[in-house]
């Protein structure tokens, strides 16, 4: 079973207009205890996101603003972006916003925030592009703390779609580790097995102590006349 967005997902966005000020993006940021927020179109579309770590949002003094948000200091309705560059949702936020929608894979998302160095995404309608929500990176953890036998049983099935009856195996699920020994029928079936195994939500490590029946990787050298 692949977990998806949706899965885990909140079903509640906080989001801006672009021309909310900036005060007011640090008030919502703090009210709702959030360390960022989309800025979206008249239609409930992402065009941005402004974060407490943005760029232009660290020029103005990324410890005050996070302290802001903690409620350890006071909203100041003067508050500017340093250099006089404007203080709307439109001019600190980073555009265009990276989003996912409820069908996306749990790992798809956090190989997104990973890669982009975020914590959160907003989630948007597949077919109308508004925004329906927000997940969290401990959204996604969520998929590692499955129940074992949970987890066993999407292993099992992942073997047995290798093409190897997973009876034939040991199959041990602990922590989200996976140990896998006994004996399959071809050599080549290895390298399929554990891969599908690891794709498996919940599965963060394969011990593979796999032996096999027959090589079917044996190459024959060739003949030199």
């Amino acid at each position: 079973m692949v977990v998806n967005v949706g899965d885990v997902m909140g079903r509640v966005a906080i989001a801006v207009r672009p021309d909310t000020c900036f005060a007011d993006l640090v008030e919502t940021m703090r009210r709702f205890k959030v360390g960022a927020v989309a800025v979206v179109d008249s239609g409930r579309r992402p065009v941005g996101v402004v974060s407490a770590d943005d760029l232009l949002l660290r020029e103005i003094g990324a410890e005050r603003v996070e302290a802001v948000i903690e409620g350890r200091g006071p909203v100041r309705g003067n508050t500017k972006v340093a250099g006089d560059k404007g203080g709307t949702a439109a001019q600190v936020m980073s555009s265009p916003a990276i989003t996912v929608t409820e069908v996306t894979p749990v790992r798809e998302a956090a190989r997104l925030m990973h890669e982009h160095r975020i914590r959160q995404l907003p989630v948007v309608d597949r077919v109308t592009g508004k925004i329906v929500g927000t997940v969290h990176q401990a959204d996604l953890l969520k998929i590692f703390v499955r129940p074992p036998a949970e987890v066993l049983d999407d292993v099992e099935e992942a073997v047995r779609g290798a093409g190897v009856e997973p009876r034939t195996l040991s199959i041990l699920v602990e922590h989200g580790l996976v140990a896998l020994t006994g004996t399959v029928p071809r050599r080549s079936q290895i390298p399929l097995v554990v891969e599908s195994v690891h794709a498996v939500d919940g599965v963060i490590e394969v011990d593979d102590r796999l032996g096999f029946a027959t090589d079917d990787l044996i190459t024959v050298p060739p003949l030199y006349l």
